[in-house]
């Protein structure tokens, strides 16, 4: 439990990473009878949301809006805005992050973040949208991790299947229900983009739809009743 929060300055970070913080105590009588010694640091970015970010944003709302709605309206937007900021809040940022952001000058991680709550949101809920979501992330490993969690397609989001990628794919002969895939990396594509990306160089295909592969872990293996 944070038992006390102050704010402080970094004023120094050595070559191997420490930082040197420099902060003030509230009460320094508090300070001597607590015996403070640990300290729970929370590093915020200070770097503004960029206009890129906030178009994203606007435009994946905006698909929520209109399957939530059935059209796209301004005040329907700013319902969902409002409704969607609070659930990534509650459900994403921890306690000591936990904070009212407004996407005119919240930091890049955070912006970052909600994208990805979004474009999670939108998988999740079967949310058709105008564009390839690829095209709108971030952070293009975590689109590709919830991508192959949702099933769903990482190019075009219909029902995937799972491409093993080069250097973990699975021998000719080989039966893949007795053979481990942990830690084998892969891509969820529909059977159209699997057919692509096996017709040409798989660096060629990843370039094409900025993706990357994702290493399989319990939970993905579980999902695809695969191995471990």
């Amino acid at each position: 439990m944070v038992e006390e929060q102050i704010t402080g300055k970094v004023v120094d970070i050595d070559a191997d990473g420490t930082l040197t913080i420099k902060a003030g105590v509230p009460s320094i009588d508090r300070a001597l009878l607590r015996q403070y010694k640990d300290c729970l640091i929370v590093l915020d970015d200070g770097r503004h949301i960029s206009p890129v970010q906030r178009r994203k944003i606007y435009a994946l709302i905006g698909e929520i809006d209109e399957y939530v709605n059935g059209i796209r309206t301004e005040a329907g937007m700013e319902e969902q805005k409002a409704i969607l900021k609070m659930e990534f809040m509650l459900k994403r940022m921890t306690d000591a992050e936990r904070r009212v952001f407004s996407l005119s000058n919240c930091s890049v991680t955070v912006a970052t973040n909600f994208i990805g709550f979004l474009i999670d949101f939108i998988l999740a809920n079967d949310i058709p949208t105008r564009f390839p979501l690829y095209e709108q992330a971030d952070d293009i490993e975590r689109y590709v991790y919830a991508c192959l969690a949702n099933k769903k397609c990482a190019v075009c989001g219909r029902p995937c299947d799972l491409h093993h990628a080069e250097g973990s794919r699975i021998g000719m002969g080989s039966d893949r229900e007795k053979v481990h895939h942990l830690g084998r990396e892969a891509l969820p594509l529909c059977r159209k983009h699997h057919d692509e990306c096996h017709g040409m160089p798989e660096r060629e295909f990843l370039g094409k739809y900025h993706l990357v592969p994702v290493k399989l872990n319990d939970k993905l293996c579980k999902v695809y009743g695969l191995r471990r």
